[in-house]
């Protein structure tokens, strides 16, 4: 029976990294749950009781989804991006960092997946007007900044409600435990990434930029991307779950911005990725199916063990082997066995923050190692851009590697 369980995850989370025959990653997470089901390795009950632990990551990501496409509708990323490229001043290493900048506040305030669904669509706008000839390394930011920043704040991304769970630190407490942490990530990432890239940034850049005028609904998607912002900051500050107040916020966005601009609700709907909440819940259920092998408790007497021996192996160790993991198995899911594992060993602080570190930085190694990333790739394709998995990986390998060794070193100081 475990055997079964770990042949059919293995193949489904396979069908999400290898994704054969160019179909959507959430059809093979689908199937793999379906066939746990059918073949009765999970009991309907178990399955549900998966799926509704994720309640608060569908509802987070709904809000964001629906705020990211209604803002892309309304031109509001076009606009931003046109005035960076203004900014820009010609010079390519410029762009570079502004973009990255850019992707950080975005990451920071409106979630990993929200960067790279919002920015790369904009990011593309602004290098076509700056007439770049080499789009992807400026595309590639907003891959790496979504995974590199997504610790500054709780609400940077969904993996931080799926680690904690009900037992989300206070934001103050939040910020002085990883705030030299994110600095460090944020800081490395850019370098790295920058050195790596640093041959297509030789060439000036178009500066005689048209800047549109942004429309009344544009200006109601940047009010409301505001507002989220602040909600979410307020809801993280009293320790309630961010998932339905993001699902408020950007329905309410999308709704005034859909009357005020007489749009037909379908136009944004049909933007919005919803195939990422079966993926999502599909994970869940998977997840579920492993705990019955014994998993948790297997990965629970190991921590505890290693934290016996030395706090300061099981750290290095923990992050790198979780940071793996997740590009084997996405790391939602990856966090959520992670969390589990974590609260019932009642790890130290600097265990936890270091676990943390590895399911949010550790996916930039490879292209399925967060949501995020992908929903870049899709975003990436609609923009006629593709990056193979092994040209992913040979640049991961460098700027996720240099930035983990950096972030992990900075929780003794």
């Amino acid at each position: 029976m475990n055997i079964a369980i770990w042949i059919i995850s293995f193949l489904a989370i396979a069908g999400v990294i290898i994704r054969p025959f160019k179909i959507t990653e959430a059809i093979y997470v689908v199937v793999g749950a379906a066939l746990l089901l059918i073949s009765q390795l999970i009991k309907p009950g178990q399955a549900w009781a998966g799926v509704v632990k994720g309640l608060d990551v569908y509802l987070f990501l709904i809000g964001m989804m629906l705020l990211a496409e209604t803002a892309r509708e309304e031109k509001l990323f076009d606009w931003l991006a046109a005035h960076a490229t203004v900014m820009a001043k010609g010079s390519a290493n410029r762009l570079f960092l502004l973009i990255y900048l850019v992707g950080v506040v975005v990451t920071t305030f409106l979630s990993n997946d929200a960067a790279a669904v919002v920015l790369t669509p904009a990011v593309a706008v602004a290098v076509k007007a700056a007439k770049v000839e080499k789009p992807l390394p400026y595309l590639l930011i907003c891959a790496f900044i979504a995974n590199a920043a997504s610790f500054v704040l709780p609400i940077s991304n969904p993996a931080n409600l799926v680690i904690y769970g009900t037992h989300m630190p206070p934001l103050m407490h939040w910020l002085g435990q990883y705030g030299l942490p994110s600095v460090c990530a944020i800081v490395v990432t850019y370098f790295a990434l920058h050195f790596t890239q640093r041959n297509c940034f030789k060439t000036k850049l178009e500066t005689n930029i048209n800047i549109p005028e942004l429309s009344q609904g544009g200006k109601t998607a940047l009010i409301g991307i505001v507002a989220t912002a602040i909600v979410l900051l307020i809801a993280s500050a009293l320790g309630i779950q961010l998932g339905l107040p993001t699902a408020i916020t950007g329905v309410i966005t999308s709704t005034i911005v859909i009357i005020r601009s007489k749009k037909n609700p379908l136009v944004v709907f049909k933007g919005v990725s919803w195939a990422v909440l079966p993926l999502v819940a599909g994970l869940f259920v998977i997840v579920e199916a492993l705990n019955q092998t014994g998993l948790i408790q297997h990965l629970t007497a190991i921590l505890n063990h290693g934290i016996s021996q030395s706090i300061t192996n099981t750290v290095w160790i923990g992050a790198g082997a979780i940071a793996v993991v997740c590009n084997l198995m996405n790391n939602l899911p990856a966090g959520l066995i992670a969390g589990n594992v974590i609260n019932i060993a009642h790890a130290p602080e600097i265990v936890k923050s270091a676990v943390l570190i590895g399911v949010d930085l550790g996916p930039n190694l490879s292209i399925t190692g967060s949501l995020a990333t992908i929903l870049w790739l899709v975003a990436l394709r609609r923009e006629g851009q593709t990056i193979s998995a092994w040209a992913f990986l040979k640049l991961g390998s460098i700027v996720m590697t240099l930035a983990l060794i950096a972030t992990l070193a900075s929780l003794w100081v």
